[in-house]
């Protein structure tokens, strides 16, 4: 009886089984040989989204789909050796410890831990992981119901996406859903790596605009910021300052209530909360938000005088926005003494910080139009 392969082994073009899949910075997958061609046909858009390409796409091997289509049959359970007495096995056997359905929790648990060991610091390792087929496996670990299973699952993930090539890769495979279900009702430790996961992958332009659109990725985060503990927290910030670093995004995160939420934790000491609103404060509906809530340059002021280099920086530019944007807000800046504030920070050793208070000082002045 012939194989039956899934679908996503057949490219979306010539619907036959690739032998050498690419991933084109749409974040789709093709055979490179059909993809080449409707590239040197002069197209420049995605076969599929019809969204624009770059003038010279680059196509990045989808190694881990390669090897799931030429190793589609995983070893059997008979065929696997002990994992507790084998330290350096190959990626394969550990993984099919993972899919196999005799093997125990324990034993997952330990191909997990060994996985995590090799590939945090080995880059070649964790390609050959890749072509092992690791990636799907893994997916289906962090499905599981089992907090400790799941956590690992997912640093396993972290450590692959650690390279820029695995990154559309992870993307491609579905781990945006695994990774807002668990953000959704993981356990903490879950979430906080989630939420990393996250910033790994929008290290890659075209995944920031991926993970923005995903049916409640941001609002995902945005809970997460409001409801977790310092370290998830932490995080969420740290995911959502990534991927609001596209602009699109910003309008999401605040139609997601994350401006108040923002503005709170601020106040409380997390200044990644204050590079957020930086972005934020770059959109309309961002400034809008934040001159609705009030004592909002208070909180600022604060961050300026007692927070570190980073915080001072982005608060800067956080008032800079709002005060360009409304007399109101200039008002209110120079009635909590931000001028002052600034002539002295125009004498600070942080280049950013001089900069970044010397044009808050010509916005409060009203000389920034020609800024």
């Amino acid at each position: 009886m012939a194989t039956q392969f899934p679908d996503d082994f057949k490219c979306p073009i010539s619907l036959e089984i690739m032998s050498d899949p690419v991933i084109l910075p749409s974040g789709h997958t093709f055979d490179r040989p059909n993809i080449q061609r409707w590239l040197d046909a002069g197209h420049r858009t995605c076969p599929l989204t019809k969204l624009p390409l770059p003038e010279h796409p680059s196509l990045i091997p989808n190694h881990a789909l390669r090897s799931l289509i030429s190793n589609y049959t995983l070893p059997s359970p008979a065929q696997l050796h002990n994992t507790q007495s084998q330290p350096n096995q190959q990626p394969q056997t550990l993984i099919a410890t993972l899919t196999s359905a005799a093997s125990s929790l324990d034993s997952k648990l330990e191909s997990l831990d060994q996985l995590n060991r090799l590939s945090k610091r080995d880059a070649a390792f964790r390609a050959k992981l890749t072509e092992s087929g690791a990636v799907a496996a893994v997916l289906k670990c962090v499905d599981s119901d089992e907090p400790s299973l799941q956590e690992k699952a997912l640093t396993l993930l972290l450590n692959v996406s650690l390279d820029d090539d695995n990154k559309v890769g992870l993307v491609a495979e579905g781990a945006i859903a695994r990774v807002v279900a668990v953000l959704q009702g993981g356990s903490p430790n879950s979430r906080a790596v989630a939420a990393t996961m996250l910033t790994s992958l929008a290290v890659v332009e075209v995944n920031k605009a991926t993970i923005g659109s995903y049916p409640y990725a941001i609002r995902a985060l945005v809970s997460l910021l409001r409801d977790g503990k310092g370290r998830e927290k932490k995080e969420a910030a740290t995911a959502l300052y990534a991927i609001c670093s596209f602009p699109d995004n910003r309008r999401r995160a605040v139609e997601c209530g994350a401006v108040s939420i923002l503005i709170r934790i601020a106040d409380s000491g997390l200044e990644r909360a204050v590079e957020v609103l930086g972005l934020l404060a770059k959109s309309k509906d961002g400034r809008e938000e934040m001159q609705r809530f009030s004592g909002c340059v208070k909180i600022l002021v604060r961050v300026l005088e007692n927070g570190s280099s980073r915080g001072i920086q982005y608060a800067l530019l956080t008032l800079s926005s709002l005060c360009h944007f409304s007399e109101k807000m200039c008002v209110e800046a120079r009635k909590e003494g931000v001028l002052a504030i600034c002539v002295r920070l125009v004498e600070d050793d942080n280049e950013k910080i001089r900069k970044n208070a010397s044009y808050l000082i010509q916005v409060l002045d009203g000389n920034h139009s020609m800024i």
